[in-house]
């Protein structure tokens, strides 16, 4: 590097000067990526980048939401497309200090309760079978279906709790937000569901083991 001075005497070097354009590009560049949250506040301050964005992260994620617990293809698409519709209309209601995927849960959980409901009310009143089995894509493996079979057994709320739990993968503190319960009630609910899993899984080769589902003891 060569040194010279300029006509007052100062030190000058020929090296690059990096302009404005380039440090403010650098620091660009060093900045972490949005969160979902921050996505979150863009829409709701007008910027339909936001939403789009947190619909192309979520849409597989609710569509396998809903999947995994009807058998109804295209009632899981339309409960997916009224969860993100539920988001565009009520999007002044979110708050930062809420986790958007567990918020974003939490609408597609009350949708699937009040189509639970609507199916249990055709089953009674107008004859249309209900559902009662965790569907999700026709099983290639034995060991799947047997899983699924069992899942399927479970009580509806630890049926969710599981699912949540293993295949949504949300924390304990996560699925007491959807679920609206306290974490350690999630926690030995969770337990006891695993545990009536596993026997049901064990019990699973005898052709002659109950197909009604399993009632777990609920938390006082």
């Amino acid at each position: 590097m060569s040194i010279m001075k300029d006509t007052h005497g100062s030190a000058m070097t020929d090296e690059p000067r990096t302009s404005n354009s380039d440090a403010s590009h650098a620091t660009a560049q060093a900045r972490p990526p949005m969160t979902d949250e921050e996505w979150m506040e863009e829409f709701q301050r007008g910027s339909a980048d936001g939403f789009t964005i947190l619909f192309d992260r979520y849409k597989q994620s609710v569509y396998a939401f809903f999947r995994r617990r009807i058998t109804d293809t295209e009632a899981a698409e339309e409960l997916t497309q009224e969860t993100f519709l539920a988001v565009l209309r009520a999007k002044e209601r979110y708050r930062p200090e809420t986790f958007f995927r567990v918020y974003l849960y939490a609408i597609a959980y009350k949708l699937l309760t009040k189509y639970r409901r609507k199916m249990a009310f055709r089953a009674t009143f107008l004859g249309v079978a209900e559902e009662h089995h965790e569907p999700g894509a026709q099983p290639s493996i034995e060991a799947d279906l047997s899983i699924r079979q069992a899942v399927g057994r479970l009580e509806p709320k630890d049926r969710d709790m599981v699912l949540l739990r293993e295949f949504d993968l949300l924390s304990y503190a996560e699925i007491a937000d959807v679920l609206q319960l306290p974490v350690n009630t999630v926690r030995s609910r969770l337990f006891r569901a695993r545990t009536a899993l596993r026997q049901l899984l064990e019990s699973s080769a005898n052709p002659h083991a109950a197909t009604a589902p399993l009632h777990t003891q609920e938390q006082a």
